[in-house]
């Protein structure tokens, strides 16, 4: 299984990249004293990150709450904030809590928070809750889903994959006929065996789905053992990849889909390919 040396970057841009919506902050520590509001979300305004659309969520989903008063102030985690290697589970003094389960975070903002569905979670809905400073905000209830995949996007609508060489496949690098690539993605749910809640997984985990799962180029269905591996990647929580062959000859630029069993992620996504 590949580990293409770009994922680092591509990981770690999606995940600070969505911060840049915020354009305001919040009182820094010398206004605590002044009284706050509580922060204030909604269910529709929970997201997947890949998707940013407010549907189901799998377990191990990278997942954004937009609101207001989430936070204090503006935060992304750094290593120094990993304990045990596992994802925090308080930054700057907000957690967030799904059905009493204290999710890993990636960061915190006043209007955005960017957390790890926890992967023990595994019932139809769930209650999610922000607290800032002792401060509770509303408990709403969600869907959840076994699995909710999606590709992880850039560049308006092309899917994130690499090249075996661990380059990223773009409109002036294309994926071509019969190669192996790495796509990347998110809410394709448990795994076998199972990873450490909050932990990046430290080797491949196989889906716990995997038999159901199928890609799709141009609504077509690609042939059986095209899926070299569909797991998680080693040392990123939350983050999956497809290590995909494709055909010979592939589709110019081809809308790409993947499926797990009626679960499908989003179409219009496209795989710059020559």
């Amino acid at each position: 299984m590949w580990r293409a040396p770009i994922i680092r970057c591509v990981w770690l841009a999606f995940l600070l990249a969505a911060g840049a919506r915020q354009s305001a902050r919040a009182a820094g520590p010398a206004d605590l004293t002044v009284p706050s509001t509580a922060p204030s979300y909604t269910a529709a305004s929970i997201v997947q990150a890949a998707t940013q659309q407010a549907a189901a969520l799998a377990p191990n989903t990278i997942a954004t709450i937009y609101g207001s008063n989430l936070a204090y102030d503006t935060r992304a985690i750094t290593s120094a904030d990993l304990t045990g290697g596992a994802l925090p589970t308080s930054l700057d003094g907000v957690t967030v809590t799904v059905n009493g389960i204290l999710c890993g975070l990636f960061y915190v903002s006043p209007g955005q928070i960017n957390y790890l569905v926890p992967y023990q979670v595994t019932a139809a809905s769930a209650a999610v809750q922000v607290v800032r400073q002792g401060v509770r905000g509303p408990v709403v209830t969600i869907a959840l889903a076994p699995t909710s995949p999606a590709f992880f996007e850039w560049n308006g609508n092309q899917a994130i994959a690499v090249h075996a060489d661990g380059t990223l496949i773009s409109t002036a690098a294309p994926a071509a006929s019969g190669e192996a690539i790495v796509l990347f993605a998110a809410g394709l749910g448990r795994t076998s065996p199972d990873v450490t809640p909050n932990a990046p997984p430290a080797a491949a985990a196989s889906l716990l789905y995997a038999p159901q799962l199928q890609v799709w180029l141009n609504g077509v269905a690609m042939a059986a053992g095209s899926v070299l591996y569909a797991g998680v990647t080693p040392g990123f929580a939350g983050l999956y990849q497809i290590n995909l062959r494709l055909p010979a000859p592939v589709p110019s630029n081809p809308a790409i889909q993947v499926t797990i069993g009626s679960q499908s992620s989003p179409p219009a996504v496209v795989l710059p390919a020559q």
